[in-house]
């Protein structure tokens, strides 16, 4: 039967020598073996348990507390809460994640960004990215999900949203026209976004610019300027 020594257990688990005494001298985890000399080894078991303190603590419970439960809880058993707890944690990193990904997305689209604008992003992303799917039946509602920009989403689709809106408040801040060949050239791209996202279907499309036209507050969506959005519909109305 193999046995380690404490100073095979702290290479192969980078856990320090000092800390494994330590463990030994408040009975938490003592080796199973002595030799004759007085030399302690530890067992497989042993190292199991060792295994079963390092996920406990990970999950921040006292030693105290782990000497507690040790025996109490199979292997599998705290591999299991620690796979619940890393799914929490995923969740509030994924989470972290899609916010600042609109906080980007938000100031490659805003000149003047407030910290009250960010603080309220943060607190209600949440909560309010999904209002407008209300709007819509459930069959609507699983294919817009799927096409519709989003902020917090770095995907191809909301970059070439994000470069269209940035072309519109563009033509706006240097007067130029929906009429004009920048109008034209707005026109053409949103034309061409919305064709191939809503695959042809024009009464989804018109509902959904619909939607889109009403309060921010109201839908969840990212809040688009009432000239931003006449503007755009403007190029189309001339053009087409």
């Amino acid at each position: 039967m193999k046995r380690w020594t404490t100073g095979e257990v702290s290479k192969q688990r980078n856990i320090s020598v000092r800390t494994l005494r330590y463990y030994d001298q408040i009975n938490l985890l003592t080796p199973s073996f002595k030799d004759d000399n007085g030399k302690r080894y530890y067992s497989e078991d042993d190292l199991f348990t060792l295994e079963k303190i390092i996920i406990l603590k990970s999950l921040s419970l006292p030693l105290d507390n782990i000497r507690d439960i040790l025996d109490e809880l199979s292997y599998r058993q705290i591999l299991v809460s620690h796979y619940n707890y890393l799914q929490e944690e995923l969740s509030k990193l994924q989470a972290s994640i899609s916010n600042t990904t609109s906080l980007i997305h938000m100031i490659d689209l805003e000149e003047s960004f407030s910290w009250e604008h960010v603080s309220r992003l943060v607190r209600n992303s949440d909560n309010s990215s999904k209002k407008w799917i209300d709007y819509f039946q459930e069959d609507e509602r699983n294919f817009l999900q799927e096409i519709i920009p989003n902020l917090s989403n770095n995907d191809e689709i909301t970059q070439q949203y994000i470069a269209v809106l940035q072309r519109i408040e563009w033509c706006i801040k240097y007067g130029r026209k929906p009429e004009s060949d920048e109008g034209l050239d707005v026109a053409l791209k949103l034309i061409e976004l919305t064709n191939e996202n809503f695959q042809g279907d024009t009464e989804l499309m018109e509902k959904f610019w619909e939607i889109r036209k009403l309060p921010a507050e109201e839908t969840g969506l990212y809040p688009i300027s009432e000239e931003v959005l006449e503007f755009a519909e403007r190029c189309i109305e001339v053009h087409f």
